[in-house]
């Protein structure tokens, strides 16, 4: 009952995603014969939110109710992460694509194009669905993303845990992997994030960590359609100090490249610099602009093959 425990001392922060998640309409589409959940906020043009690994869309739990003035926020669960049903194939990001290529298809009315943000491993994901959804997206915002290749700076291992923890030392571990991967201010580790991190890590089943370093992304990333932009932290624990190389990366693929760093922030950047990256994001995306205006007929069914 640890996790249970930890999540009940935590009952103000869960009132708070609570909240959050009481605006939106809660929508679903298949995954592999359950269902790949989806919250909805706003109206105007399209915006799909793709989390992180071993997350669900509390990721964005700061940025949807902003966004939303501009956008329709669809923020996904990932198959087998969050509130989504498990999938056949755990570790392959092909087949976890299609999925949500499927589910993104769905959910976005036909003959409409849309803007999508991916958070680290929610970016493979991104790049995995893109590719069978033609130029049905618009602009494709890489945030801190997993999947690239690339050196990684040091980082601490993350620490492991188990069922028999006491309810203190398992608020404790989970203080500390927030501190290493995903948050450079050790004061930005609040209870909101505990009760994230808690809830998340300990109901995944898909371990993304794997799909992440594999650099699937690399590889499908000259197939996708979309216009690339990036956005990281300054102290993204995951590619510090070697950023400006993902950069590089993607300015091959698009030498027109808008990438933007937030100054202070580490991995988990539009938690911990919140404001920032809303209005670095709107900023990229035309602050609402509508889409689908381009001459450009879009492409408007999921390809499937």
């Amino acid at each position: 009952m640890t996790v249970e425990t930890v999540l009940a001392e935590l009952a103000s922060a869960e009132r708070t995603i609570a909240d959050v998640q009481a605006q939106a309409e809660r929508r679903t589409t298949p995954c592999d014969g359950g269902e790949m959940v989806w919250h909805v906020w706003g109206s105007g043009p399209p915006l799909v939110l793709l989390h992180g690994g071993y997350g669900s869309w509390i990721h964005w739990i700061r940025n949807v109710l902003p966004l939303s003035r501009h956008f329709t926020v669809m923020a996904a669960d990932l198959p087998g992460l969050g509130d989504s049903d498990t999938p056949k194939e755990l570790r392959d990001p092909y087949y976890l694509g299609r999925i949500v290529a499927e589910g993104i298809d769905r959910m976005v009315p036909a003959g409409e194009r849309f803007d999508i943000a991916g958070f680290s491993f929610g970016g493979v994901m991104g790049g995995h669905a893109l590719v069978h959804l033609g130029e049905r997206a618009r602009r494709f915002v890489l945030v801190g993303a997993g999947g690239m290749g690339g050196r990684r700076g040091p980082m601490p291992e993350l620490l492991k845990w188990h069922r028999h923890m006491q309810p203190e030392e398992m608020k404790a571990f989970q203080r500390r992997n927030l501190e290493i991967l995903m948050l450079k201010d050790p004061a930005a580790v609040d209870d909101v994030a505990l009760y994230m991190q808690t809830r998340n890590t300990t109901r995944a089943r898909v371990k993304s960590r794997y799909i992440s370093r594999a650099g699937t992304l690399r590889d499908v990333l000259p197939d996708v359609k979309a216009t690339l932009m990036g956005i990281w932290g300054e102290f993204d624990a995951t590619t510090h100090p070697y950023t400006h190389e993902r950069e590089e990366q993607l300015r091959r693929l698009q030498p027109d490249l808008d990438f933007r760093v937030i100054p202070g922030a580490g991995h988990w950047v539009m938690y911990e610099a919140a404001d920032a990256f809303n209005a670095a994001l709107l900023d990229m995306l035309g602050a609402g602009a509508p889409c689908g205006t381009s001459d450009e007929k879009p492409q408007t069914a999921f390809s499937g093959g």
